[in-house]
């Protein structure tokens, strides 16, 4: 046998042994596109030390042999003692993750036919082609779990309960598939094989939650002898909070699942029963069975409902004051619970009773946040597993373009992308809809075109109520303020593009961003164009869209939208008018007012810093607002966005003349020298205006207008001129 190092070690001529040791290593899981494939990835060197080629088939050996394919273990995850396994693969060598596998290299013969037992729905015979193409090249053994994941992300899972030749086989294009009825029952299942469940593999962007969670969670039921041997009492619970559809009860359900407990799901509300007694009695049966039935985790989701704050519940509510008092008493009360722990998830956790959160009852809450850029890649990667892409698509760049999605919304776009690609290929399809060909499922190809259909359908959680849609305006959209625009690159992209270089230099970006100027100048526009090429989540709040005539309102919507921001950062809030928002302190007239600037105020620049979150404001009445606000530390930069001059106006004009004909009597130049003077605005204006004189004379012509060509003359512009200087 060998070292956890990789390294073969030759057996001695005085102690034979098996002639082919193989590597022991230790294993780890497997990357979320891997799942399901029946794939081991080891080191390079490991490679060498076993004498395979990429894609040759290892016997991995723990508590019971499997076959996978071997390959190469991608450069951020390389390490000579592990062997990344997923979680089918896991479950067919009867291992868990750390455990210790063998790799031998062996034979396998392409499989002439194969018996398969399904673990779930029995597809129809006709259906095998179809399955078939999708465990095409899958090596087995007889008594292995096999998946092929479907086009809608779905899985069909078999048991393989013959294989003929015996031995280690893989499935080719020739192999016969059939399906063993023999231990069916009913049409209900019963009789066949339980499917495998959740593992680590599907669930995606929370690399580090789910480390905190095993160490919690999955260690203490699988070592309970260290815990005793260092004298540590093992934790007792776990809070998860976040906002929802991040991943709370998958993170559970894949943990259950991982350490081979009994696993009792618990849904808030449907604890309360309408007799007295009646909700108390139902949760002392549930940890009941738990000790029972130990090892066991018991998920309370939505544990909000259940156990509120009790100060906060009036005299009619005294059901759900004894259910927290006997909640209280079950997690931390004069028996011990035994090898049982708690996991509860719940997006208000402000909510709930104080004592719940207390060491002993919850030992750790845990953050789940909202997927970042490679987290939404790797969710993406595993909604998509069963899909056939078009060569057009691009995961990491749908990943770029979802910001504030989180993995429920990532699922839904996946969802509907495959909707929108059957959308297009019914129409071309003669059959009948529930005799779909094997042909016809293999010719789906899903594309960019029908990711694009889907973000127009599915809007981001994690930016509900606040969120606008990226502006498409880009910096070449910004006529002019070359300086400006120089000013808001540095100030904005840089701390995101350049982050290394600011940590080294020791600069802190700025917080805050104040734009000012009469109106028309281009204040939001600059605000637009900046938030589109940063990759960072874009809120837009009109100033006065935040007051409210109730008390306390204000304050609270203000509150509500630094919140979001930080949850989704890195962000940018921009605050237009916002001198309706934050106005000058002290008048006495407005008290909303001045407790809204007070708000503000602590939320800017105040205990709880403002990571990665930047504030861009706009204003034509820089003079009304609070000055506290314009202080650095708060709003840093104030940039004065002056009346255009005379190359802004021409760089303005050629903006706005980009896609229009002009007539070769038109002269921008000729225009800039006649508007001194005109804002952005009103430069925009007198092209618009312009191409509307064009459009009135085709119409002016008669009723038919195929062959008119809308062609902008100097006597459209002549005419517009003349009447907005009037």
């Amino acid at each position: 046998m060998t070292t956890l190092t990789g390294t073969s070690s030759r057996p001695s001529d005085s102690h034979p042994a098996d002639p082919d040791p193989g590597l022991r290593l230790k294993v780890s899981d497997a990357a979320k596109r891997d799942a399901g494939r029946a794939i081991a990835r080891i080191d390079p060197a490991n490679l060498q030390a076993l004498g395979c080629q990429i894609g040759d088939i290892v016997e991995v050996v723990g508590a019971r042999n499997t076959i996978c394919r071997v390959m190469p273990a991608f450069k951020e995850n390389r390490d000579q003692g592990r062997v990344q396994l997923d979680g089918l693969s896991r479950t067919n060598a009867g291992v868990s993750l750390d455990d210790a596998v063998i790799l031998r290299r062996v034979k396998a013969a392409p499989a002439q036919s194969i018996v398969l037992q399904p673990t779930d729905v029995v597809p129809a015979q006709r259906d095998m082609k179809y399955i078939g193409s999708l465990l095409d090249g899958t090596p087995v053994l007889r008594g292995d779990r096999i998946r092929a994941t479907l086009f809608g992300n779905r899985h069909a899972e078999f048991v393989v309960v013959q294989a003929n030749p015996p031995g280690p086989v893989f499935i080719g294009p020739t192999t016969r598939l059939s399906i063993s009825r023999g231990t069916d029952k009913d049409n209900s299942g019963e009789g066949r094989p339980k499917a495998s469940g959740l593992s680590y593999e599907d669930v995606g962007g929370l690399g580090p939650v789910v480390h905190k969670v095993r160490e919690m969670v999955e260690l203490p039921l699988r070592y309970p002898q260290v815990f005793e041997k260092l004298g540590i009492d093992p934790p007792k619970g776990v809070l998860l909070h976040g906002t929802p559809g991040t991943g709370k009860t998958l993170v559970a359900r894949a943990v259950a699942n991982e350490t081979d407990a009994h696993f009792l799901h618990i849904s808030g509300p449907e604890i309360i029963g309408k007799f007295y007694g009646e909700s108390e009695a139902k949760l002392r049966q549930i940890f009941e069975e738990a000790q029972r039935r130990a090892p066991s985790i018991i998920f309370i989701d939505e544990i909000d409902a259940i156990a509120p704050k009790r100060e906060d519940l009036g005299g009619e509510k005294q059901v759900e004051r004894r259910v927290v008092a006997q909640l209280l008493a079950l997690m931390d009360g004069l028996e011990g619970r035994g090898k049982v722990i708690v996991i509860a998830a719940t997006n208000l956790p402000n909510l709930l009773d104080p004592a719940l959160r207390r060491p002993g009852r919850f030992d750790r809450e845990i953050i789940i946040p909202v997927p970042d850029l490679p987290g939404r890649l790797q969710i993406l990667e595993i909604h998509t597993r069963g899909m056939p892409l078009g060569e057009d698509v691009n995961l990491k760049d749908i990943a770029a373009l979802t910001h504030g999605y989180v993995g429920a919304d990532l699922e839904a776009l996946c969802r509907e992308a495959a909707m929108a690609c059957l959308r297009r290929v019914f129409p071309q399809i003669e059959l009948e809809v529930n005799d779909l060909s094997p042909d016809t499922l293999m010719a789906l190809e899903v594309g960019l075109q029908d990711f694009d259909v889907a973000r127009r359908e599915v809007e981001p959680s994690a930016l509900r109520e606040v969120f606008v849609e990226v502006p498409v305006t880009t910096w070449d959209d910004v006529g002019g303020l070359e300086d400006v625009k120089d000013l808001l690159q540095e100030a904005i992209e840089w701390p995101v593009r350049y982050r290394h270089l600011f940590r080294k230099a020791g600069i802190h970006p700025p917080k805050g961003i104040l734009l000012s100027g009469p109106p028309g100048c281009g204040k939001t526009l600059l605000a637009q164009a900046s938030a589109q090429p940063t990759e960072m989540n874009f809120i837009s709040i009109k100033g006065a869209a935040l007051l409210s005539r109730y008390v306390g309102e204000s304050e609270a919507a203000v509150r509500e939208v630094f919140r979001k921001a930080r949850q989704v950062a890195p962000c940018l809030i921009f605050f237009d008018e916002i001198d309706a928002l934050v106005p000058i302190r002290g008048s006495g007239e407005n008290a909303v007012a001045d407790r809204v600037v007070g708000q503000f105020l602590a939320e800017l620049d105040g205990v709880e810093k403002l990571d990665d979150v930047l504030v861009l404001a706009a204003t034509n009445r820089p003079d009304r607002i609070d000055p506290a606000l314009l202080r650095p530390g708060r709003f840093d930069l104030h940039v004065r966005i002056p009346v255009p001059d005379g190359a802004a106006r021409l760089s303005i004009l050629n903006v706005h003349t980009r896609g229009k004909q002009l007539a070769a009597d038109v002269d921008l130049k000729e225009i800039v020298r006649r508007t001194e003077g005109f804002s952005g605005a009103d430069l925009a204006s007198l092209c618009q205006r312009a191409a509307m004189e064009a459009v009135r004379e085709c119409v002016a012509r008669g009723p038919d207008q195929s062959d008119c060509e809308v062609i902008l003359e100097k006597a459209h512009f002549d005419e517009v001129l003349e009447s907005m200087k009037r």
